[in-house]
């Protein structure tokens, strides 16, 4: 399983990227994610591209393309900017696409408006990957989720489907149960989200916890408790064919040690 284990870069300048990549590449790492949030957005985010494409071209990247964050102008022109950048994957075959409208959307412009645009066009053959949270309904009172997928799959631009994180695996269960029902016509991949517990996970998330993200009190209660919890998740990945996306940091090998420890049992 190591093998498909997919790694999600976070970083603030070139320089930092440059780092963590020889740290990938001396490592055996080829499967990357480059999110599209905090710094990485907007000419970051579009100088990465550019910096990956001409100095590592071993990597199998995966791009988050966040429309809030790279909304520029208008609406018009937010979406020309998104049609180049597919238009370039599909030329260059670089780099796939993760399409996230994020929490904050803009209006008339979320991943729905630009996939209803994007199968309209003429001679563009493209999948894309999209987001989906199974803890939206039960957790936080927000019912659309169904909806707003099967609005989606309907434009046969889709060919992954990458599950926010989350713990608890028999909400999880039941929407995977649900997407491939709707979707068993298509071939999709799976991924899902993944954090390494710590000490100082824990702290952060409860200081200042994140929007849309369930963690359990019982996993931020003890370390033991998350351990068991994260064991239980990776098995669930493994059974049902989810790749593993690490979302913590694991550019030291003490950190990746931890990251694999999870995999071997």
């Amino acid at each position: 399983m190591n093998n498909n284990i997919r790694f999600e870069l976070s970083f603030k300048n070139i320089s930092q990227l440059e780092k963590k990549l020889n740290f990938c590449r001396f490592n055996n790492i080829k499967n990357i994610n480059i999110p599209c949030k905090g710094l990485i957005k907007k000419e970051l985010f579009n100088a990465t591209i550019v910096y990956i494409s001409k100095n590592f071209h071993e990597f199998n990247v995966t791009y988050h393309y966040r429309l809030f964050h790279q909304y520029s102008k208008n609406k018009k022109k937010s979406y020309q900017d998104f049609l180049e950048f597919v238009k370039n994957s599909q030329t260059n075959k670089n780099y796939e696409i993760l399409l996230v409208s994020g929490s904050n959307k803009k209006t008339n412009f979320d991943s729905i408006d630009a996939l209803a645009h994007l199968k309209k066009e003429k001679n563009l053959k493209v999948k894309l990957g999209i987001a989906y949270n199974p803890y939206l309904k039960k957790y936080y009172n927000i019912s659309t989720e169904r909806d707003r997928f099967e609005r989606k799959i309907s434009t046969g631009l889709i060919n992954s489907i990458w599950f926010q994180y989350g713990t608890d695996i028999n909400v999880l269960e039941s929407e995977v149960t649900y997407l491939q029902n709707v979707s068993k016509e298509e071939k999709l991949n799976l991924f899902g989200s993944l954090f390494i517990p710590s000490k100082q996970f824990i702290a952060r998330f409860k200081f200042r916890p994140w929007k849309e993200v369930y963690i359990s009190e019982k996993c931020l209660n003890t370390l033991e408790n998350f351990f068991d919890f994260t064991n239980d998740l990776v098995t669930f990945y493994k059974n049902n064919n989810i790749t593993p996306v690490i979302e913590s940091d694991f550019s030291s090998l003490e950190k990746l040690s931890n990251v694999y420890s999870f995999f071997r049992k």
